[in-house]
Parts: structure tokens; C-alpha cells; sequence
């Protein structure tokens, strides 16, 4: 049976999936009638309903038809849809015979034609239940983890470069560059390579070298740098015209958020259209926390889901909690975390251009921010790994690390549905070697062999 599977260029099967039908017309002749034949032709448009742009400070609208990096107020750009005309003409069954995949959503997301879609297979990823941290917890409703690591790359980051260097196609850009803590340049030289589009990187000297070594073999130009992302993001952006790069740093542009507000979208979806009591996010620069709170007010504009919200909930380290403090200071702005250091190098930001988005969001849902200890993420992602069978990225045990916190002191319920998001692959980061040796050349000790921990 295995033989008879075909490997499908990713990009052509999207093109066929959405192919519309073309109506039978009868023959004017006098033969028999034979069955209607019906012809399947790619489709060229993706129908998406993409209008503008806005300025998520000002409202100010700017094009969409051009590459944009921020707005004129040096502000994040928000992709805006006509939703209306969406709902008149969009129904949320059709999903039901789509891939399931991230490009499934493509009326409410920006690529506009076919063509450009650049794809690794971005699958929808699993909620995964966590039944043993959940009984160490005493949590009697769901705890589970959204399985990022499950996409290309290898972290939630290929949704955002997906996007991302799709629309650099589309606006016939040449080359890219990022400042990054590890995988997002790797999703970036990924998705680069695949479009034929030049891609440079840049990352702090610490970077796990696992996340190093992917982005060159991707093809990237990378280099280790001795500053913080947000001094490096500075360098980037210096050299902009100089260099003749695009710069596609965290929400320096508007698409990255498109691709990961497709977290949002898929949650409720796999919800059955209702979405969790909360969820516990790693925030750095915040792009998934932004895009889910606005992929689910685009989805109530459809008449998709409710009004209910989830509380989004901001998980970050207490070497490095810019947002922690905004939120607790009860600031719309976050100040810069001097020294930042953490081992989740993910949330390693010391300074968020979309930190008031961030609070917005949180505060609006009722959630909040909470800061947890390198310790703690290091016990959970060792627990986790032991007793649930899934090995976290050091981002997605904070969040678990902040479940533990939460659920203790009362701010989440104990029979909340609670989903917390595992944002990469676990073997991307350090890990302990605890092996013990076998000489066999000695006599075989059964009893050593086994002995409980």
C-alpha cells in the first residue's frame, strides 16, 4: 500500500483543493446524453478579502497594494478585511472540505493570488491534553498544550515567515532580513529559500546553536551579534536602504501577524467554535497574543463565535517581564527590561514595539501577566517530558510553570478549560545527558539495572 502514495508539491495541492467547480453545459447535438462531466481548473485568486491597512495607534488607513513596514506614527499595521461582505459570501461549513492546514482560512488572510502562497505544509496543529501535570495540579477541567512544534521549522514562527515572505513574493521583493532569538530566522530561511528571495540573519552571541546551524543550512546569511533583538533590530533597520532589504521584524511589518492569528482561527475551530476559559501565551514580542485577540474579533464579525473571550493570559520570565511590570504599573507602555537573560531565549525581549497592543488585549479579556523563574520552567519542562510524554520548548514551560501560579492562587479557576501554547520543539533547546554506562564486558547487574530512581 505504501507504494502506491504519490509525494504532492504542497503549493499544487492548494491550487487543486480550491479549484472551482466549472458548470457541465449540454452538447447541442443529437447523441446520447452521457454524465455531466464536470471540469476542475486552478483557481488563480484565493478570494481573500484583504482592504487596507491601519495604524493600530492612529487609524490612519495606508494601502495594501504596496510593501508597507510601519505606519506613518511608527506604529504597527493592522491587515483589515470587509468583513461584511465576507459574511455574506463566506460560510464556516466550507471549511469542512479543506485541507487542514493554515491556508484553509485564506479569505481572511492577505495573499491574494494562488500563485504566491509560499507552503511547507502547514498542518493544524494538536491540542494536546495533559492529564498527569493536570492531577499534580488538582485542575479538574482540561488542561492541554497547543502543539506548535508540529509545524515547519519546528516552531510556531513558521505561520508568521509563511505569511510573511508569501507577501514578499507578492510585491516582488528580493530580499529579507531579521533580527531574531532563534526560530524565526529559521522559519524566515526556510520560507525564503523556498520563494528564490535572499535572506539575512541576525541573533544574539547566546542563541541555541541548534537554531544557528538550521538557518545557514536553510540557506541564510547569518551572523551571531553582541547586543539584545531589540539592539540588533535596530542595526537592521539602520541599514535598511543601505542594504536593500526588507526589514520583517516583529511587527515591523504587517503580515507576520496574519500568519500567526491562525492560531486563533484554528483554536476555535477545533473548539467547535467556542473558545477556552484561557489561554496562557510566551510573550516576547507578542505577535500570537495580538493576532488570536484579533483573529476572535474577526471571527465574531462573521457571525462565527460569540462575544465570550478567553483570558489571554502573558507568560514571561522574571529575568526578563517588560510586560509583567507595564501591566502591573498599569501603564499602556512597557519600558525597557534592563540585563534581560533567560534560558527561554524566545521571550528574551526586552522591548516590544507592540507592548500596548499586548495590554490592550490582556486587559480587555479579563486576563493578566505574570512573570515566572527560570527554576520553575526548567521543573515543568522536566515533569512534563516524564509524565505526559511531550518534550516543551522552555517558552512552552513557562506556561505551564505560570498554570501552576495561576491555578494556586485563585485567578484561574480549577474546573477552567485552560489551553497553554508550546510555541517550538523541544529538541531545539540544551538538554541533560543522564545516561548511564553498561560495560559488557563486565558481569550483567540485573538488579542495578533495576533499581528505582
Amino acid at each position: 500500500m505504501g507504494n502506491s502514495l504519490r509525494k504532492i508539491d504542497p503549493n499544487r495541492a492548494l491550487r487543486l483543493a480550491i479549484a472551482p467547480v466549472i458548470p457541465y453545459r449540454r452538447r447541442q447535438d443529437k447523441r446520447a446524453p452521457s454524465a455531466p462531466r464536470i471540469e476542475r481548473r486552478p483557481m488563480t485568486s484565493t478570494q481573500s478579502a484583504l482592504t487596507h491597512l491601519q495604524c493600530s495607534m492612529t487609524g490612519e488607513i495606508v494601502s495594501a497594494d504596496i510593501a508597507q513596514g510601519l505606519s506613518p506614527a511608527g506604529k504597527p499595521l493592522l491587515a483589515r478585511y470587509d468583513l461584511a461582505g465576507l459574511k455574506a459570501r463566506w460560510d464556516r461549513d466550507a471549511l469542512s472540505a479543506r485541507p487542514l492546514d493554515l491556508w484553509r482560512y485564506r479569505e481572511l488572510l492577505p495573499v491574494r493570488q494562488v500563485e504566491n502562497i509560499v507552503s511547507l505544509g502547514e498542518i493544524a496543529t494538536p491540542l494536546v491534553d495533559l492529564p498527569a501535570a493536570a492531577r499534580r495540579l488538582g485542575h479538574r477541567g482540561r488542561l492541554c498544550a497547543k502543539d506548535e512544534s508540529r509545524l515547519p521549522t519546528g516552531s510556531f514562527k513558521a505561520r508568521g515567515l509563511a505569511m510573511a515572505i508569501s507577501k514578499a513574493k507578492e510585491f516582488g521583493l528580493k530580499r529579507v532580513a531579521i533580527p531574531t532569538n532563534g526560530n524565526a530566522g529559521a522559519a524566515m530561511a526556510a520560507y525564503a529559500a523556498r520563494a528564490g528571495i535572499e535572506a539575512y540573519v541576525f541573533c544574539p552571541a547566546e542563541t541555541p546553536a541548534i537554531n544557528v546551524q538550521e538557518t545557514a543550512l536553510q540557506g541564510a546569511k547569518v551572523w551571531r551579534v553582541n547586543g539584545l533583538i531589540h539592539e540588533i533590530g535596530a542595526m537592521v533597520r539602520q541599514q535598511r536602504e543601505a542594504a536593500g532589504w526588507f526589514d520583517v521584524s516583529t511587527l515591523k511589518e504587517p503580515y507576520r501577524i496574519e500568519g500567526k492569528k491562525t492560531m486563533g482561527l484554528e483554536l476555535a475551530e477545533q473548539g467547535g467554535w467556542r473558545l477556552p476559559d484561557a489561554i496562557l501565551y510566551p510573550t516576547g514580542g507578542g505577535t500570537g497574543l495580538i493576532g488570536m485577540w484579533k483573529a476572535f474579533a474577526e471571527l465574531e464579525a462573521l457571525g462565527w463565535i460569540g462575544p465570550a473571550r478567553p483570558k489571554m493570559i502573558a507568560v514571561q520570565s522574571t529575568g526578563c517581564a517588560p510586560i509583567v511590570k507595564a501591566f502591573d504599573d498599569g501603564t499602556e507602555h512597557a519600558a525597557a527590561w534592563p540585563n534581560a537573560s533567560t534560558l527561554a531565549s524566545g521571550i528574551r525581549v526586552p522591548a516590544a514595539i507592540g507592548d500596548f497592543l499586548i495590554l490592550r488585549a490582556v486587559r480587555e479579556s479579563g486576563g493578566f501577566a505574570i512573570a515566572v523563574e527560570d527554576a520553575a520552567i526548567e521543573a515543568w519542562r522536566a515533569r512534563i517530558a516524564a509524565e505526559d510524554g511531550l518534550l516543551l520548548c522552555p517558552e512552552g514551560a513557562a506556561c505551564a510553570a505560570a498554570a501552576e501560579v495561576a491555578i494556586s492562587d485563585g485567578r484561574l479557576a480549577r474546573d477552567s478549560d485552560i489551553v497553554l501554547y508550546n510555541c517550538g520543539s523541544g529538541l531545539k533547546y540544551p538538554m541533560p545527558d543522564p545516561a548511564r554506562r553498561l560495560d559488557l564486558a563486565a558481569p550483567f547487574d540485573l538488579s542495578a539495572i533495576l533499581r528505582p530512581n
